[in-house]
């Protein structure tokens, strides 16, 4: 789940503060800290910071305004321009906004909207920056030494932005929006400066414009006012005057606009006595035509009020529903729940209440609806309540829908691994206090599911998982748990079953399964499973714990041949090396989604061109500050099926070094056999391409000869699609797979990687030697290059230059190194005069 926000609400009423909380708390965006006095906030803020706070205005000896004047001096431990929301219950909305911006407030929203809380909080989240009280002001003053003089004297209240020409200030005017315009109309200037103003003015006529005169002509000083100018000082002058003036015009629209809100106000509170009937009226027509069930209840909790809605919504009739409870139309399962809300309110002291409950149509059918209570008490300070219902049935089943979806697999419909984990925690924790009952946890893998996926595609192998849900769903009464937890792996908890009992039903899946027979495209073949089997008791209540041990049982029968049953013992032969093996597969498994990885880069030598073609990157791990090499971690890796994890992190490593490192022109990338035909492979190598801005002719994928035969189809798919993005393909260990050349002409590669152990005996083996030979021959004819490993030594080197072989790899050319290194590898090899 996302962070949450720390959001401070200081308000010195409790229902405010519940209000606010309520309107947010549909979010799930925040969590909520509460304070009724501003000293006591302002201790929170001394001690923590906070991500955005709503205050109201009467909070204490110090008010609204001057705790916000504290946020902004940077005293405090929250940052000095956290996001405030000022909230008092009325206000003039100029007056209040232009104070705002003083006091450096984001925004201001009376209480009586606070419905708009969310759209006015994620704006001001959104836009927020900095926050400074000074207002923009652009000078225009073709001396420097006066700008700087002028600068100086009003930096403390405004932003100056200087410029030295007419046009300069125009164009900069037209770009950013300013308070106010200072303009130097002195007797030299005074022609360019008229322009200037008529220009502003007639882009916006409300700008605020100051002008510095210096003659004693009272005629130029009102025809300026007659252009628009608002105001003007004239040359020499006191420097607090020239703020105050400044200050005066840049605020001179907000109190104007103020004056003319508070005398609407005024207005409009004279009118409100004569408006008050037609009000009345409009609100019995609103009640009449309203979609809302507005009713009202009395002491007792009965209707004595009810909107003609309610007839719509549930088929009862008014008066055949006035003076009854509003429990008799719930349903039985909703009526404790609405008794309760109800005697809160009127016995536990809450103002309102908000509940989700279900009615009953007269026509049989439950509705849900969302009903909200008030508290009201009338002038002699008698009680009664007052609520509204809407109907939230297509809302509330899309809820229900949404749950199943979170808690079920789309495929199978069994529930998912989220819900497995939390009935696991849940019944382990209850055997905390039962002494008698047992508990069984098998954990289920499908045998050889893989070579479904490869040979028949993904879709058939869907279809084969859906089976299998279904036999479980057959074979396993509905009082037991049966769950997906991930491919081709499931997890059945068997509640109130001991262990032999446990045994028998593994044993009946199992075949059950072996039994059934798929089918697919007009052929029938069967499947096997392997099961690994625990119990859960009072002693062996750790959710952890019962996960290894049905883990490891898994994994010891699939050691012991597969189709099998083994119950955990502590005994098992197999345990201790098996569980290290698990545990360090875990470990390296952790290890690379903490990106706990280094890379380092051997260079491939060109023969022909004589310089280094390109490099391949090797992957190690660093584990307690050990390198640790593939041979290490990989056959613990393949036995958790989690190769793809590990190519993942290599992907998106390489080619962020090779954006990172101009030195990196190409770099090949070896790819598991397990992760090629994943159909994450290729969206996650485009977004790792786009993401770091790497041309795919840039990178060169690897995968082992004995890998592509076993899918020779899906082989071909992949290579082209990887050709398609413009990446280059290479087959590695060539040789060692012992198929035909012919097998070269199906793969679109355009690299062949000759094994090293040819090229290592070559000089002492002549069947070495023409395989070598044999390979680079064919490589030639089908168009595609060959790259000899293992050049160990110079006169191997030398020979594959005369043979004609196209790359080199080996420690003789030079030997892997991280990536910060290979300026320093290259500049080695070309001061080798045998490369040169």
């Amino acid at each position: 789940m996302a962070k949450q926000l720390k959001l401070l609400i200081l308000n010195a009423s409790v229902a405010e503060r519940e209000t606010i909380k309520t309107t947010l708390n549909k979010l799930n965006v925040f969590t909520f800290i509460e304070a009724s006095d501003s000293q006591d906030a302002l201790k929170i803020l001394k001690s923590h910071p906070v991500d955005i706070i709503i205050t109201g205005l009467e909070v204490g000896k110090i008010d609204g305004w001057r705790f916000s004047r504290m946020i902004r001096s940077g005293l405090l431990k929250t940052p000095k321009n956290t996001p405030i929301l000022l909230t008092p219950p009325i206000y003039c909305e100029r007056i209040a906004e232009t104070t705002a911006r003083s006091y450096g407030i984001d925004a201001v929203l009376p209480f009586e909207r606070q419905d708009m809380l969310p759209q006015v909080l994620a704006n001001v989240l959104s836009t927020h920056l900095e926050k400074s009280s000074r207002l923009n002001l652009l000078l225009l003053e073709t001396d420097n030494r006066k700008a700087e003089d002028i600068s100086e004297q009003l930096k403390l209240s405004f932003a100056i932005t200087h410029t030295t020409s007419t046009k300069a200030t125009l164009a900069t005017y037209l770009q950013q929006k300013f308070a106010i315009v200072l303009i130097d109309a002195t007797e030299s200037h005074s022609d360019t400066a008229a322009g200037l103003i008529s220009e502003i003015l007639q882009h916006n006529p409300k700008q605020a414009i100051v002008t510095i005169i210096d003659n004693n002509d009272a005629d130029y000083a009102e025809q300026l006012l007659l252009s628009g100018v608002t105001d003007f000082i004239r040359a020499p002058y006191d420097h607090s005057l020239l703020s105050k003036v400044c200050d005066h015009a840049a605020r001179r629209e907000d109190f104007m606009v103020s004056y003319a809100e508070f005398a609407q106000k005024v207005e409009q509170l004279s009118q409100s006595q004569s408006r008050y009937k037609e009000l009345f009226s409009a609100h019995q027509r609103i009640l009449l035509h309203l979609n809302t069930v507005v009713l009202e209840f009395n002491q007792e909790g009965n209707i004595r009020f009810i909107n003609p809605a309610w007839e719509h919504l549930t088929g009862y009739g008014i008066k055949s529903s006035l003076a009854k409870s509003l429990t008799d139309f719930c349903l039985p399962e909703c009526k404790t729940k609405l008794q309760d809300t109800i005697q809160r309110i009127l016995h536990g002291g809450e103002q309102q209440q908000q509940v989700e409950i279900q009615l009953k149509h007269k026509n049989g059918n439950a509705i849900w609806v969302e009903c909200r209570l008030q508290l009201i008490k009338n002038s002699q300070n008698s009680a009664t309540i007052t609520a509204t219902i809407d109907n939230i049935h297509e809302r509330k089943q899309a809820e229900l829908q949404l749950r199943h979806l979170a808690l079920h697999d789309t495929l199978t419909e069994l529930h998912n691994r989220y819900y497995f984990d939390q009935q696991l925690q849940r019944i382990c924790k209850a055997q905390y206090t039962s002494n008698d009952t047992e508990h069984a946890l098998i954990y289920i893998d499908l045998d050889h599911f893989k070579i479904i996926n490869d040979s028949k595609g993904h879709q058939q192998g869907d279809i084969v998982l859906k089976e299998v849900a279904q036999l479980f769903t057959a074979n396993i009464s509905d009082e037991h748990l049966v769950c997906r937890i991930g491919g081709d792996e499931f997890a059945v908890i068997l509640k109130n079953t001991n262990l032999l009992d446990a045994h028998l039903v593994a044993e009946s899946i199992c075949m059950a399964i072996e039994k059934h027979r798929f089918h697919s495209e007009g052929q029938e073949y069967s499947i096997s499973c392997s099961i690994g089997l625990t119990q859960i008791t009072e002693q062996n209540n750790d959710p952890s714990e019962c996960l290894k041990q049905a883990d490891i049982a898994l994994y010891v029968a699939k050691s012991l041949g597969r189709n099998l049953v083994h119950c955990y013992s502590k005994e098992d032969s197999h345990h201790n090396s098996l569980q290290a093996g698990l545990e360090w597969g875990h470990s390296i498994r952790q290890a690379l989604q903490h990106d706990a990885i280094e890379l380092h880069y051997q260079p491939i030598w060109d023969f022909k061109r004589g310089h280094v073609a390109y490099f391949e990157a090797l992957l190690r791990l660093k584990l307690d500050n050990e390198l640790i090499y593939p041979n290490q971690f990989i056959p613990a890796l393949e036995l958790l099926n989690d190769t793809f994890l590990m190519d993942q992190c290599v992907i998106r490593n390489a080619i962020k070094s090779v954006a990172e490192y101009p030195e990196l022109n190409q770099v090949a990338i070896n790819l598991s056999a397990q992760s090629f035909l994943d159909e994450r492979l290729l969206p996650h190598i485009e977004s790792s391409l786009k993401e770091y801005n790497v041309e795919p002719t840039r990178i060169i994928f690897e995968i082992t000869e004995s890998a592509s035969i076993n899918n020779l189809v899906a082989t071909r798919a992949m290579i082209e699609r990887l050709n398609g993005l413009g990446c280059h393909f290479s087959i590695d260990d060539f040789g060692t797979g012992f198929s035909t050349f012919n097998y070269l002409k199906q793969l679109p590669a355009q690299h062949v990687k000759i094994d090293g152990s040819f090229v290592r005996d070559m000089l002492n083996d002549p069947i070495d030697l023409a395989l070598v030979k044999a390979i680079n021959d064919i490589s030639r004819s089908l168009d595609k290059r060959s790259v000899a490993e293992y050049v160990e030594n110079k006169e191997i080197f030398l020979a594959l230059k005369e043979i004609g072989i196209d790359y080199g790899q080996g420690y003789f050319i030079a030997r892997p190194v991280p990536v910060e290194k290979i300026s320093d590898e290259l500049k080695k090899i070309s001061e080798n005069n045998l490369f040169n």
